[in-house]
């Protein structure tokens, strides 16, 4: 996640980069405004990488569930 977040980051710094060779007041808009998507999107895989932590912590618990049901249905069954 991390690999393609840096991958992005720099394909859109090399492409404000080709542009930066003629300063203007657009091209500094489109600086702007690519630097505000790359937090946007830094923002949204934190957001993702947290929900996956969650989505982890609730399956290791299922699993752990399922680990102990299983122990009392052998327990009752014989």
């Amino acid at each position: 996640m991390k690999t393609l977040s840096a991958l992005l980051v720099s394909c859109l710094i090399g492409a404000v980069g080709v542009r930066a060779a003629e300063p203007s007041k657009e091209s500094e808009r489109e600086q702007q405004q690519v630097v505000a998507l790359v937090k946007e999107v830094q923002a949204q895989q934190t957001t993702i990488a947290d929900n996956q932590a969650k989505i982890d912590a609730k399956m290791a618990g299922i699993a752990e569930a399922l680990r102990i049901a299983k122990i009392y249905a052998s327990r009752a069954g014989g």
